[in-house]
C-alpha cells in the first residue's frame, strides 16, 4: 500500500510541476503576441519586463498581466502596493518578501505567494549572491497602474 501511495504522490507532484511549466510557457508565448506596458519606477538594480496583458472575457473590466521581475544581488524594492490580485512565482534565486509588515519570508526557486488587493508589500529584496527572478501575474482593473510606491 505504501508503495502505491508514494507513486500517487509522485504523480500528483509531476502533474503540478507540468501545470506550472505549461502556465509559464503560455505566458512566455503570449509575450510575443501581446506585450504590455507596466508603469513602474523600480530602483536600477530591479528590472520589470512586461510579457503579456490580456483582458479577461469572463471577468469584464479586468486584465491579466504577467511581468518578469529581475533583482540583482542585494537589490531592495521600496514599500509598495499593487492593483488587484497578484500571484508571484520565483523563477530563479531567492526573493525575500514581507506583506503588511508581517513575517519576513524567503522564497526559493519554485515557491510562490499571493497578494490580495490592498496588501502593502513592505519588503521585496534579493538576499542572495546571484540574480533572482520572479514571475508576477496580476488580475487588476483594466488600465490600472499595477505598482504604486508608497510615499
Amino acid at each position: 500500500m505504501k508503495h502505491s501511495s508514494c507513486r500517487a504522490s509522485a504523480n500528483r507532484r509531476r502533474a503540478q510541476v507540468l501545470s506550472t511549466l505549461m502556465m509559464i510557457a503560455t505566458i512566455l508565448l503570449l509575450s510575443f503576441i501581446a506585450p504590455a506596458r507596466v508603469q513602474s519606477a523600480a530602483p536600477p538594480a530591479v528590472d520589470v519586463k512586461a510579457i503579456s496583458a490580456d483582458k479577461l472575457a469572463n471577468v469584464p473590466g479586468s486584465t491579466l498581466t504577467a511581468v518578469v521581475v529581475t533583482l540583482l544581488p542585494g537589490a531592495k524594492v521600496p514599500p509598495h502596493h499593487h492593483a488587484g490580485f497578484v500571484f508571484a512565482y520565483v523563477l530563479s534565486g531567492t526573493v525575500r518578501s514581507q506583506l503588511n509588515r508581517g513575517k519576513i519570508a524567503d522564497y526559493a526557486t519554485g515557491q510562490s505567494w499571493v497578494e490580495p488587493p490592498g496588501t502593502e508589500h513592505t519588503l521585496t529584496a534579493n538576499p542572495g549572491d546571484t540574480t533572482a527572478t520572479l514571475l508576477a501575474v496580476f488580475v487588476a482593473p483594466d488600465g490600472a497602474t499595477l505598482t504604486t510606491f508608497n510615499k
